[in-house]
């Protein structure tokens, strides 16, 4: 059995990153010592992304889990289960740190599978500047994984206290509402769209409720290309709903807005006319009405 990595930052020390898209690209590049990456089956455009961040290629998995002495994944949620079990079946005895957007229930069952685990969850947009994004740890080995990006653009926050499950709750406490009230953003939108006063509600929205026509365009320009990742996590803020005895329909009705929005991925923006189309013309719209 593996120890978890102490407080310090050596040289030697080497850390896997699963995967390096756009924000994990940025922990990556963040982190001291050697970073590594699995190409494999992976994208020209992840590999650019590596490259550019000074990544290490391992090549596939099974090497990179070999090296590595702290792996951190970072994927889309509904993908973190999956993922944690592959590298678990590959053998790996080091630290293992899921930083993605899940229950605490969730991360409590990837613990399960590792002798020492850190619970992390990432608060911000892609580390690119400093004071922008912060990297929440808790569990027994968080410190000497905070450590390894003591000096970089990503404020690493250790949980006093926090046992396996702490940084997750965090995370979903503070994204249901940032991505949920977008969604419901972007549903009251759509509503009045579907009715015809659209320019009403703009208007009444400039005497009384400022900002949220700046705002919806944001959500458009900047959300909508990102929203098939937010159904998985809108699923797994519902259940922490759920567990805690709360409602959690609110979140359940999120993650299908931005299900329909999925055919933005992949784009670079939309506008707010093509998202409330998308929103109110998809097929699950369809069987709504029907």
């Amino acid at each position: 059995m593996s120890e978890a990595p102490d407080d310090t930052t050596p040289d030697h020390a080497v850390t896997g990153v699963l995967h390096p898209g756009d924000m994990g690209v940025t922990v990556a590049a963040a982190c001291s010592g050697t970073v590594l990456w699995a190409s494999e089956g992976r994208s020209a455009e992840s590999c650019e992304r590596a490259a550019g961040a000074g990544l290490t290629d391992a090549g596939d998995l099974a090497s990179l889990v070999a090296a590595a002495d702290i792996v951190i994944s970072i994927c889309p949620p509904h993908g973190a289960e999956a993922l944690a079990a592959t590298v678990a079946d590959a053998g790996f005895a080091g630290c293992y740190v899921d930083a993605n957007a899940v229950s605490p229930a969730t991360v409590r069952r990837i613990a399960a599978r590792f002798a020492n685990f850190v619970d992390g969850s990432v608060i911000g947009p892609p580390a690119r500047e400093p004071g922008t994004t912060r990297l929440y740890l808790a569990g027994p080995g968080a410190a000497g994984v905070a450590a390894r990006f003591a000096g970089s653009l990503l404020d690493a926050r250790v949980l006093d206290g926090g046992s396996i499950g702490a940084a997750s709750a965090l995370k979903m406490a503070y994204a249901s509402w940032t991505k949920g009230t977008n969604a419901l953003l972007v549903a009251v939108a759509a509503m009045a769209a579907a009715e015809g006063v659209s320019d009403d509600l703009t208007a009444e929205w400039g005497l009384s409720q400022h900002g949220l026509s700046q705002r919806l365009t944001y959500t458009a320009i900047r959300s909508a290309p990102k929203a098939w990742r937010w159904v998985g996590e809108m699923d797994e803020i519902a259940d922490t709903f759920a567990a805690a005895g709360l409602p959690d329909g609110f979140h359940r009705a999120a993650s299908e807005v931005f299900a329909r929005l999925g055919e933005f991925k992949n784009s670079r923006s939309a506008s707010v006319e093509q998202m409330l189309e998308a929103l109110l013309n998809s097929p699950a719209a369809a069987e709504d009405a029907g």
